[in-house]
């Protein structure tokens, strides 16, 4: 009789294969549609603002003549300005809000299609406001385009983190992250006078925003709904195995779909839980304050405190200031580089060294861009080396904290807890945007170039918590990720407490009950 011995090589050869598997084409096709229509377009939206701002400001300036018969004050416009760039963030928490029950009805795929509609909306509104002459359509279309950005930032990672196996979950998830940074870098391209930069056409940049809306429209209803949202919600088990086959691209799923019903089974008389709820629940205590940390550190972290002092910074190096916009796109490239790099290495390396890295490296270059500008005058060569901090700064960025916070959130909590999650995670996000937004002109205006150390302080509380409490999480299942976080918890899951009930039993020679029944009278009338 021969044993067939498999070899280093062999293994090595299975492992490559099963990960093409892994990658099918609908499941490639499913995260490129759902990124291109939904984390681009918040992406775009962060920076398409910028180059015709002084256009922006002369329009509102003539719209307000004509209607009052006097130009409008300096500080009325510059209100008017501040409320058109941070109502995108209000609009954004409104958007977080509306994703639970919009979700509950829709399921996942249908609600980012239906999310295309307040794109659509708002790309009319503002790109017809010159026409009109009425500013307060560009307004109100950036507050609809806020809304927008909250439930595509909360219903697209939910999206992907069901549909992706789990040893490509934060490969896949890191899509979002990495199509911002492209989204970032089109409308500063765009943004250049020689495309759409000028006074005649910026109307047009507005005008941009439905063509990734549609793109999503035309293509996202080809492809399934979540499995586990048919499993869970809608208990159609027969769409659910249909589903994974698409995403899955083979016959057999079955380990997949009985991972999955082992998980409805214990949560069949579950319902959804609410934001307080959660909130309330012991057993994932630490997971919710970990994904407030992250969200909160990811945009706190300073990165919006850069891009204030770009422009400055090249004019100090000597680069002539109609060539800025041009070096300027070099930061742009450099995210997306950084957040390609992440969703290659991150089933390799895991999130903590990621996330802890990004931020670690994130404190050391702001506690050195702090001196560089201090001293910027003593010598021509150190303008340059504020430049290589401020790259530094926006890959460490990238290569980490820019994603992982999402696919943390869609990782840590079951399928009953994971929209309150995203609630609770989506509102930490936008009021941190909010808060920077509003209070980083005075922190500036303060503390000059010493600003920086603040966020180097962010940047290390965070890297230094994750240290202590964050577990890795590549490749292990919700049940696994609980058991991590149990010990601090100081609580236990329900399933855990059966499954160690039942192995007493078993110990003890007590006959074995079955677990479903047992799981009934534990939760017949409990939320989790």
């Amino acid at each position: 009789m021969k044993f067939s011995e498999k070899g280093p090589a062999d293994t090595k050869e299975n492992d490559l294969a099963k990960k093409k598997l892994d990658w099918s084409c609908s499941l490639i096709v499913a995260s490129l549609v759902g990124a291109f229509g939904s984390s681009f377009l918040y992406g775009y939206n962060l920076s398409v603002v910028n180059a015709p701002t002084l256009y922006i400001k002369a329009f509102y300036n003539e719209t307000w003549q004509r209607k009052h018969g006097h130009p409008v004050d300096s500080d009325t416009l510059t209100l008017l300005w501040s409320v058109t760039v941070s109502i995108f963030a209000i609009g954004g928490l409104v958007g977080t809000l509306m994703v639970k029950p919009i979700g509950k009805f829709l399921g996942r795929k249908y609600t980012l299609l239906v999310n295309n509609g307040f794109a659509i909306s708002a790309a009319l509104l503002m790109a017809c406001s010159l026409q009109a002459g009425a500013f307060e359509m560009l307004i109100v279309g950036r507050f609809i385009m806020g809304v927008d950005g909250g439930i595509a930032l909360s219903a697209l990672p939910m999206y992907l983190s069901e549909i992706s196996p789990k040893e490509i979950r934060g490969s896949l998830g890191q899509v979002t992250a990495i199509f911002i940074c492209i989204g970032v870098f089109t409308g500063q391209l765009l943004g250049l006078p020689e495309l759409l930069g000028k006074e005649s056409t910026w109307p047009y940049l507005f005008g941009v925003i439905a063509v990734p809306a549609l793109v999503q429209l035309v293509s996202l209803p080809f492809l399934p709904e979540s499995p586990r949202y048919l499993l869970f919600e809608k208990h159609d088990q027969a769409g659910a195995e249909k589903a994974f086959q698409t995403f899955l691209g083979k016959e057999d799923v079955s380990r997949e779909v009985e991972e999955a019903l082992a998980e409805v089974r214990v949560q069949r008389h579950l319902r959804p839980v609410s934001v307080l709820e959660l909130l309330r629940t012991p057993f994932v205590r630490w997971q919710v304050i970990t994904v407030v940390v992250t969200m909160a550190s990811y945009q706190l972290c300073g990165l919006n405190a850069i891009w204030f002092y770009t422009t400055s910074i090249f004019r100090k190096a000597g680069i002539p200031p109609e060539k800025i916009p041009y070096i300027t796109l070099s930061t742009g490239g450099i995210e997306i580089l950084a957040a390609i790099f992440s969703g290659l290495v991150i089933e390799r390396l895991g999130r903590r060294p990621l996330l802890i890295g990004g931020f670690g490296l994130m404190t050391l270059f702001f506690g050195i861009l702090t001196v560089t500008l201090t001293l910027q005058d003593h010598a021509p060569w150190i303008p340059y080396l504020s430049i290589v901090c401020i790259l530094a700064i926006i890959a460490s960025f990238c290569s980490g904290p820019g994603g992982i916070p999402f696919v943390l959130t869609g990782e840590f909590f079951q399928q009953s807890q994971r929209p309150a999650a995203f609630i609770i995670a989506g509102n930490v996000n936008w009021l941190s945007n909010f808060a920077v937004g509003l209070l980083f002109p005075f922190i500036q205006k303060s503390l000059d170039t010493y600003c920086f150390l603040v966020f180097a302080a962010v940047c290390f509380t965070g890297a230094v918590y994750l240290y202590f409490v964050l577990p890795e999480t590549k490749n292990r299942t919700y049940v696994e990720i609980s058991q991590a976080f149990a010990k601090r918890n100081k609580a236990y899951p329900p399933e855990d407490k059966i499954d160690s009930s039942v192995s007493d039993d078993k110990t003890n020679g007590t006959p074995e009950q079955d677990s479903s029944s047992t799981l009934d009278n534990y939760v017949r009338n409990e939320v989790v």
